[in-house]
């Protein structure tokens, strides 16, 4: 489950998302440099190869670790796209063979449009060549969704919804628009949503908290702070559907187990600048600043001698880093996060408020979180904070915790 929203500010526009997924489902940030294609050249995209595009722009995507197509990204055009798992009633489709995922939609628009209104026309263009399917999950092949989109550039913003290959448009008016699990466009809604699966999704108390939100976000710093809420100082758990009631998402419930494993933030106001955590749990995680360019490629998760980022604990990868002190917060979030809250939030303050040419690049911030995420976890680890989770919640944890091998799961296991 997800949510992603845009605000529109006197200023111009910003844009939010939070992407929910399978818990240890890691997710990389990736520079793809502006390429020439030869014809008759083909792309293979996560489950289907279609004819690439005689050139493709600059990108900078989060990804699923097995997967070609994004949650989100942007372009070296000031594109910038977020998008979102949408439950239809529509009768299952029989498979081509070129089925698209929504990820790569959203990467091929951000590849080959240079403005908003070029990226929804390519998404629509696409998605009726080639229609939409395909596993949408590693951890569970059967799980597929129809797909809905917030194309932004710095001049206007689009809500784009799909069912199969049907789909509707509403361009965003402003003060704040977002989406979530479930439709929204009126009519296309009442023709294709699936109320049942929206409820299970939770996706009604999420979208009213991210609308209100987007609709008085003057800057980044509150987009930030909307990713983080909980509706309230701590997660609020369902056996049913885990803390799935606000955009800050944690995994526990018997039927939706879903995780926020990343988080974006691009400021279009003037010169786009973006923001991410390329980590899990955007209460714990920090936002780096990142450019779209040839700067964002020491971020890269294929760089030469590291191992590829896989859902199985990995000390290489930030990713997997910062999981430690995320899943040790867990244990008492309340207590946990005032230990070094005001720390994380007084350095994304100074970046946020610093002038472009005085960011950090985007590996010295990521040298700079990992240092203080290194102190935080060592501090937690002195504190020994005891677990104050439901015995329930903390046995699926401990078996997600053994999944990914992360280091002494088999001890919890054990006690």
């Amino acid at each position: 489950m997800c949510d992603t929203l845009v605000a529109v500010t006197d200023d111009g526009l910003l844009l939010g998302k939070n992407s929910d997924r399978d818990v240890n489902e890691a997710q990389g940030l990736h520079w793809y440099a502006a390429a020439e294609h030869p014809p008759g050249a083909v792309v293979r995209c996560t489950w289907s190869t279609i004819a690439q595009a005689p050139r493709t722009f600059g990108v900078l995507l989060s990804q699923p670790w097995w997967m070609w197509g994004a949650e989100m990204g942007a372009n070296e055009h000031g594109v910038a796209i977020g998008n979102e798992a949408v439950f239809t009633r529509d009768a299952p489709r029989p498979r081509t063979g070129s089925e698209l995922l929504g990820m790569d939609l959203l990467r091929l628009a951000l590849e080959r449009a240079v403005t908003a209104d070029e990226a929804v026309e390519l998404i629509v263009s696409l998605l009726e060549r080639h229609g939409q399917g395909g596993s949408c999950s590693h951890e569970r092949s059967r799980y597929s969704h129809d797909s809905s989109f917030l194309v932004v550039d710095t001049d206007r913003a689009w809500v784009l919804e799909t069912a199969g290959t049907a789909w509707a448009t509403e361009p965003v008016t402003g003060p704040g628009r977002s989406i979530s699990n479930g439709l929204t466009i009126a009519d296309f809604a009442r023709r294709h949503a699936h109320r049942t699966r929206e409820q299970f999704a939770r996706c009604g108390p999420r979208r009213a908290r991210t609308e209100r939100a987007a609709a008085l976000a003057r800057g980044p710093g509150d987009v930030m702070a909307a990713l983080r809420d909980h509706d309230g100082p701590v997660p609020r758990w369902s056996p049913v559907t885990g803390a799935l009631g606000a955009p800050c998402a944690h995994a526990g419930g018997a039927v939706v187990s879903s995780q926020t494993t990343a988080a974006w933030v691009s400021d279009l106001r003037s010169a786009p600048q973006h923001w991410a955590t390329g980590t899990a749990a955007t209460c714990t995680a920090t936002f780096l600043p990142l450019p779209v360019g040839e700067a964002a490629a020491g971020l890269a998760e294929s760089a030469p001698g590291v191992r590829p980022l896989r859902n199985v604990f990995d000390a290489d990868h930030r990713w997997w880093r910062h999981e430690l002190l995320h899943r040790l917060a867990l244990r008492d979030l309340s207590t946990a996060l005032p230990r070094f809250g005001q720390e994380r939030d007084a350095l994304e303050a100074a970046w946020l408020s610093a002038a472009p040419d005085e960011l950090p690049g985007p590996a010295e911030a990521a040298e700079v979180v990992d240092a203080a995420e290194a102190r935080w976890l060592a501090d937690l680890r002195a504190a020994d904070l005891p677990d104050r989770r439901a015995s329930w919640l903390r046995a699926m944890w401990s078996r997600l915790d053994g999944a990914a091998h992360l280091p002494g799961a088999e001890h919890e296991a054990a006690s």
